[in-house]
């Protein structure tokens, strides 16, 4: 299915017109939270960068007992909730004037949407057909991607002109407004699904109770992870690659300023490339999907991501950056395509929560590695040299894929046979 044929659903419709409004507010939101700290509250390089962290580390953290939850919980209610209470948060950032009291705010905000993402990846999975998930999941990617070029400047222009407590309220507003337009669906589970989330449960799970139930079906979605032989290859190329981005956050900037000494506009200029070429790439990736194989996307797309990282650490000059940064971002959506499929695909219905949180968990927990570990190594090598690194990490990821993990049998949604 193409992604025109996909919002024809009009469950899916409505998910993407709650998704755009939901990640509009929050990229508003934490844009005008960094340009307060920036220049405002005069925060450190690692106080700014604690509140990306801030704002992902819950996810990592509890993105595999989040799951656990969102495959026994009603789907809608937990969408529903979620948003709501993610409202009242955001309108807690207008009394907040310090770091901490931002850390604190996006952290909270942060554990409530451990449970929405898996809970979106349930009614998606449930509304569209399986030949139409590579076009859903591009899509919300899609959607992520776009609010990450707009958020920054339009971020900027709001809190110059209309303050940053605007922000915050258009925010919490964004998070009514996508509750609102979910609490209207109907959302229609898979009959095994629906088993899943009812209150009968099987002769060994009678004599599981709280904690060891709740560590039961964790075990369960990892094990299926690790026996997966095709979504463990995916997974782990998907957090390599989302590896490479955690560390091209900070220094991206450092690069413009100390490698190619050019000025805070450059920056500027060329931030928005990555998002960019990741959502020109989901639109070619899809019909590429068509006729190749997963496993071939996927070395693409490492391979590509490899090629984007090698150019910036052997040509520090601008007409270099700004082609590798494109590289990077197309490439990276040759892996989220088909890993975003391939677990919508493969995962069984009553397992999808634990499955999407621990994926979000993995992707986290890598863009969070990658914060930390670009800053401890540009202390001691250049950025060129982590560039250099994150090529060769990327290679060795490829050659093991190779000989141990590759799926063998697994193609994308129409490929030939």
């Amino acid at each position: 299915m193409s992604m025109g044929e996909v919002l024809r659903i009009p469950v899916m419709r409505r998910l993407w017109y709650a998704q755009i409004v939901s990640v509009f507010g929050d990229f508003l939101a934490l844009f005008a939270v960094i340009i307060i700290m920036t220049f405002k509250l005069h925060a450190t390089a690692q106080q700014i960068t604690g509140v990306q962290i801030a704002y992902m580390a819950p996810i990592a953290i509890l993105g595999i007992l989040s799951g656990v939850f969102v495959d026994r919980w009603p789907v809608k209610l937990t969408l529903v909730s979620s948003d709501f209470i993610r409202a009242g948060l955001c309108l807690g950032l207008i009394a907040v004037h310090n770091v901490w009291g931002f850390y604190i705010v996006l952290a909270a905000i942060s554990v409530v949407s451990s449970f929405f993402s898996p809970a979106q990846g349930v009614a998606v999975r449930s509304a569209v057909p399986l030949h139409g998930q590579g076009a859903s999941q591009a899509l919300m990617q899609q959607v992520m991607m776009g609010m990450r070029i707009v958020g920054g400047p339009l971020a900027t222009t709001l809190v110059h002109y209309l303050g940053p407590r605007f922000c915050y309220s258009v925010d919490s507003l964004s998070f009514i407004a996508s509750g609102t337009l979910i609490a209207s669906l109907a959302i229609t589970l898979p009959k095994s699904a629906a088993t899943a989330q009812a209150p009968h449960v099987s002769a060994i799970e009678e004599e599981l109770t709280g904690l060891r139930r709740i560590g039961n079906d964790m075990k369960q979605g990892i094990s299926f992870i690790v026996h997966h032989a095709a979504l463990l290859f995916v997974i782990l190329s998907l957090a390599s690659g989302m590896f490479v981005l955690g560390c091209f956050g900070p220094l991206i900037a450092v690069y413009v300023r100390d490698i190619l000494h050019a000025p805070e506009s450059t920056f500027g200029k060329t931030s928005p490339v990555i998002p960019l070429g990741m959502v020109l790439g989901m639109n070619i990736i899809l019909k590429l999907a068509k006729k190749t194989k997963l496993a071939t996307l996927v070395y693409y797309g490492l391979g590509g991501i490899g090629i984007g990282t090698l150019l910036l650490a052997l040509s520090p000059h601008l007409y270099a950056m700004i082609p590798g940064l494109f590289i990077i971002g197309f490439a990276a959506a040759a892996i989220i395509v088909p890993a975003q499929t391939l677990i919508a695909q493969e995962t069984p219905p009553p397992m999808m929560g634990r499955v999407g949180s621990t994926v979000m968990s993995a992707i986290f927990s890598a863009q969070i590695l990658g914060l930390i570990l670009s800053g401890v190594l540009t202390q001691h090598i250049s950025v060129r040299a982590v560039f250099a690194l994150c090529t060769a990490m990327l290679v060795a990821l490829m050659f093991v894929g190779k000989l141990w993990m590759e799926p063998k049998d697994h193609e994308m949604p129409g490929a030939t046979a």
